[in-house]
């Protein structure tokens, strides 16, 4: 994919199923959170174990704002290396913790064989005003990425944001954020869901003019509940198209049809993104497999996914 001027019109090339086969299936990664209860728990490691057949390259656990998860975190993910033959990733975050602290939970991950951390500036607490910096702690993601490296030589990946961080000055100043963070030693990004191809293409034409050269793999979001994802993209700056409205509108009490749009619209974003030399995707689950496994179904990822049986 040639580089351009990042104003320059693009030409974004529609997607053609015989090319996509000769180009063969895709990488894939997959994303969880923490579950809060034992319910939650098994319900999760069904999903583990079904789309664990599908053989993606990492699988990451997330880290709740103000790291309210960290144990709970550390538990999912130490679990997934030890039962399973998954690579999983640690999410970390900046907020909450001295430089001592994070350190200390880095060496914790290392000595449990967990090589892969997803390192993140991370959100405020619920009820902060905004972010603040630990007084003790590391400032940026930038500055964290390069703390780990001092500890451990881990698989690194960081954030990116297609449409821009809500709280960046500009779309520039935000991706030479993003340039600090792979300066500083992170290995891979992982983009923020977005719905617009376009806009992810753009940017990634930007980010490699840029000098960004480290792949910017796109976070695909299924979405079963459209009212749900409208507030999530309002709180991360990501836009909704009027035309997606449109595929949901009146179906709020139909949710199977729902979820059949919902593989429909993801497998076509995944399509044309692979027509345009895209090769790897990483799937927000929300702890779910039906959806993920239809989608990369869709996309020639098949593996063996193994059913788990329903909780009595």
């Amino acid at each position: 994919m040639g580089l351009q001027r990042p104003d320059a019109p693009r030409a974004i090339l529609a997607a053609d199923p015989k090319t996509e086969w000769r180009q063969g299936p895709p990488l894939v990664s997959f994303e969880f959170f923490p579950p809060k209860t034992a319910e939650a728990e098994e319900k999760l490691w069904q999903t583990i174990t079904r789309l664990a057949g599908l053989q993606p390259r990492f699988v990451s656990v997330t880290y709740g704002a103000g790291g309210s998860t960290r144990e709970r975190t550390h538990a999912t993910v130490v679990r997934i290396r030890r039962e399973t033959a998954l690579e999983p990733a640690a999410h970390l975050t900046c907020v909450g913790a001295d430089r001592g602290e994070i350190a200390e939970v880095a060496r914790r991950y290392w000595e449990a064989g967990i090589r892969h951390i997803v390192a993140l500036r991370g959100d405020p607490p619920a009820g902060a005003a905004g972010y603040t910096p630990h007084p003790d702690g590391y400032p940026h993601a930038a500055d964290l990425v390069a703390g780990l490296r001092r500890v451990g030589d881990f698989e690194i990946s960081v954030a990116a944001f297609p449409e821009t961080h809500p709280e960046a000055r500009s779309a520039g100043a935000d991706l030479d954020n993003l340039k600090r963070k792979i300066d500083a030693g992170a290995n891979r990004a992982i983009t923020q869901f977005f719905f617009d191809i376009d806009i992810y293409l753009r940017f990634l034409d930007r980010a490699r003019a840029a000098g960004i050269a480290v792949p910017i793999v796109p976070g695909i979001l299924p979405v079963t509940n459209f009212a749900q994802v409208k507030k999530f993209a309002a709180a991360c700056g990501a836009s909704v198209p009027a035309w997606m409205a449109a595929q949901f509108d009146g179906l709020d009490d139909d949710p199977e049809t729902r979820r059949l749009v919902a593989a429909s619209i993801a497998a076509e974003q995944c399509r044309r993104l692979q027509a345009n030399g895209i090769g790897e995707f990483h799937f927000y689950t929300l702890n779910r497999a039906d959806l993920t496994v239809a989608i990369c179904h869709m996309l020639g990822v098949r593996g063996k996914p193994q059913v788990a049986a329903a909780v009595a």
